[in-house]
């Protein structure tokens, strides 16, 4: 076997091994110090709770739910945050004035901020999709603020000595170099959106995955905790693969891109 193909075969061997250690380490831990069921579940108890949960129609429908939330706010964060990100990379004295602001938007902690949701917007899915947006919003902005400002001068120059128009500008220099910084404020921003989306499900909700872990919870249903957890990432990750997807769509040409298929070549 060659090198080129022992690098490509080896996060398919290592990553599965690593989760194997992983659970074996677990089931011994428990084991060992023969820990409750209702602090830390074996492994296979786990499993049966997993298939337990998804056997159940309603799951899929919390799934749903879930999933819906946070691909709207994630929507919305995307579409305000390529906006105002744009805006304050091209005009510096509004980003000045308005920073103070955006940054004290950021530090109240949003938690505080979901009963508050909840009176103004119910129980329903807006004020969750709220909430996602919300955390998925900042760096989104923030990554295609700096993507704007990463523009030379000199590149610019050059446009021009090329007889470049302003569209011609836009979408042979300035798209192409903010889109890299665009995919990866997204790929930051999902992961946000669907803990915002979980978090307004936990404290105020009557559906998705986030109320399923609160109900577990209440029914001190510990395997059912971590099946529901191990539900949650599962989304979480299949969210953030999509999301890749794309950027390995739309900028194939990127270093980010084409460095990672020569490894995986």
């Amino acid at each position: 076997m060659s090198r080129e193909q022992s690098k490509k075969l080896l996060p398919w061997i290592s990553t599965p091994l690593i989760l194997v250690a992983f659970i074996v380490a677990w089931d011994l831990f428990v084991r060992v110090n023969d820990i409750s069921e209702l602090v830390l579940p074996p492994p296979l108890t786990v499993l049966d709770s997993l298939v337990e949960v998804i056997g159940d129609p309603a799951t899929w429908d919390h799934a749903r739910v879930t999933a819906a939330e946070t691909i709207g706010g994630f929507l919305i964060a995307m579409v305000s945050g390529v906006a105002v990100g744009v805006v304050l990379g091209k005009v510096a004295w509004l980003e000045r004035s308005l920073r103070p602001m955006i940054v004290a938007s950021q530090v109240v902690p949003k938690v505080a901020l979901i009963p508050l949701f909840v009176i103004w917007f119910g129980f329903g899915m807006t004020s969750k999709v709220i909430m996602s947006a919300m955390l998925a919003f900042f760096p989104i902005m923030l990554n295609v603020q700096l993507g704007v400002r990463s523009v030379e001068a000199g590149q610019r120059e050059v446009m021009r000595s090329l007889n470049a128009d302003r569209w011609q500008t836009f979408r042979h220099l300035e798209l192409k170099s903010t889109m890299p910084y665009v995919f990866a404020g997204m790929e930051v921003g999902i992961v946000f959106a669907i803990i915002g989306t979980i978090v307004g499900e936990y404290l105020g909700g009557s559906e998705g995955l986030g109320y399923l872990v609160v109900r577990t919870l209440n029914e001190l249903n510990a395997p059912a905790l971590f099946a529901v957890i191990i539900l949650l990432s599962v989304l979480g990750l299949l969210l953030y693969f999509a999301v890749h997807g794309l950027k390995r769509f739309f900028i194939p040409w990127h270093e980010s891109v084409y460095s990672q298929q020569d490894v995986n070549r």
